[in-house]
This record gives structure tokens, C-alpha cells and sequence, in this order.
């Protein structure tokens, strides 16, 4: 007979997906510890079927417009930190994307972001990025470069999409169909999508900016005006990253 240490190295072990066999193996074995580690088995089985009903009804605007070959999600990040650029993603996803756990990226652990970004390259039918600087923001506007930055990513596309979902807004000068949606980074697996990678790569280049302009944290505030960056905006003045147009009350 199996010890309870190896059927829980063996459950322990065992992909989510995998478990109804390994339950139904170990349903009648009247030990108290495996019947434990049986209920622990079904919990996280029931967590999986919770995540992919909640994936399913992600994908409600996927299934409403299923009729378009390429459906691309696209938000952005960066419309309120004082320095850094706009940074969009545009995302197409496969039909039926299989893809566990994406939602919003500001409800994401940076941990679980960064896992997602690695699987979405991965499994994306195609993935752009948009980026406008500091200084084209304080030309344009913050929104004027954000319409840009997602016309931007929207160009690089291959295939081209022929419908774009979008958070909230409509990009003027686009010659797709577009369908804004209110808070759509939590309710379009593809929006969702497109928020995790935009996010990631102003993460990512925001730590970059940190090291060749120290002092400001942004690695940690992602520049963002946080207390500190404030602070630190009143004792350096601003660096060449920072938008004009938004630090006027700071320096």
C-alpha cells in the first residue's frame, strides 16, 4: 500500500487538469490523511473549473463577434504618471483561447503578469506595440498621444485585425470596425490581453529609465507621482523622461 507522503508527492505533483483520475484513484482509501489530501485535490480541481467558467465569460465579446477572423483587444498604459511614455498593446488571440488567469492588469501580481506575458508571446496569433514619448505627450496631449500610441500598435499587426475591441474609447483615424467597452480590461479576455503586455513593457522600461536616471525610483513608482517622486522632483528638478505638462506644480 502506497505510504501518504508519496500519494501527496503524487497529488502535489499532478497538473490541475489531471486530478479527477488521481481523486477518483484515491476516493475510497479511508485514511485519514489521504482523505485529506483527497478533499485538498477536489478544491483545487473545483478553483480550475471556477477560473475557466470565469475565462469562458471573458470571452463573451470573442463569442458575440466570432464571425471576424481577427479579433484584436487593445488598451494602454501610462496616461497618468509624470514622466515615461504612453505605452499601448494590441493583442489578437486565438479563437477558443485557452489561456488561464488574465484579467485587468492592475489585478495582477507582477509575478503573475510576467508569467502571462511570456504565455500570451507564446500563443498570441499576433502581439504590437505602441509607444509615444515625454515629449510628443506635452505636444499632443496625454489623450492625442494615447489615440496614437494605439494607432501605432493597431499598424504593426500581422495579420491586420478586422475588429478591434477596446477599453472604453474609440480611436479616431482606424479604418477597422471598433466596438469600446467600458472597463473592458475585466470584461475581454483580448483587452485583458493587450493590458498585461502593455503593462510589462513600461514596467520593464521604466527600470530601465531608473538606472539612467537614478533618484527618482522608477523603477518602483513606474513614474507615477508618488510622495517620493515628488520629493525628489523638488531636489533634482526633472530629468528628460518627465512630462512638462504634468510637473509644473512639482518643480
Amino acid at each position: 500500500m502506497e505510504s501518504v507522503s508519496d500519494i501527496k508527492k503524487l497529488i502535489d505533483s499532478t497538473p490541475d487538469d489531471r486530478l479527477p483520475s488521481v481523486i477518483e484513484n484515491y476516493s475510497n482509501d479511508e485514511r485519514g490523511g489521504v482523505i485529506k489530501l483527497v478533499e485538498k485535490a477536489k478544491s483545487r480541481y473545483s478553483k480550475l473549473l471556477a477560473e475557466k467558467e470565469r475565462i469562458y465569460n471573458l470571452s463573451e465579446f470573442e463569442r458575440k463577434y466570432s464571425d471576424h477572423n481577427f479579433i484584436c483587444g487593445i488598451d494602454e498604459v501610462g496616461r497618468g504618471p509624470f514622466a515615461g511614455p504612453v505605452v499601448a498593446g494590441a493583442v489578437i488571440l486565438p479563437k477558443n483561447c485557452d489561456i488561464l488567469y488574465i484579467n485587468d492588469s492592475k489585478k495582477l501580481s507582477e509575478k503573475v503578469r510576467e508569467r502571462l506575458y511570456d504565455e500570451i508571446m507564446e500563443k498570441a496569433v499576433s502581439v504590437a506595440i505602441g509607444i509615444v514619448s515625454p515629449e510628443r505627450i506635452d505636444e499632443i496631449n496625454i489623450l492625442q498621444a494615447t489615440y496614437e500610441a494605439m494607432r501605432q500598435a493597431v499598424s504593426k499587426l500581422d495579420p491586420s485585425p478586422d475588429l478591434l475591441l477596446n477599453d472604453a474609447v474609440t480611436i479616431p483615424g482606424v479604418d477597422i470596425m471598433q466596438v469600446p467597452i467600458i472597463k473592458g480590461d475585466a470584461k475581454s479576455i483580448s483587452i485583458g490581453a493587450a493590458s498585461i503586455v502593455a503593462k510589462v513593457t513600461r514596467d520593464r522600461m521604466m527600470v530601465d529609465y531608473d538606472k539612467e536616471y537614478p533618484g527618482y525610483g522608477f523603477a518602483q513608482n513606474a513614474g507615477y507621482g508618488t510622495k517620493e517622486h515628488r520629493n525628489a522632483l523638488k531636489r533634482l528638478g526633472p530629468c528628460p523622461i518627465h512630462r512638462r505638462s504634468f510637473i509644473h506644480d512639482y518643480v
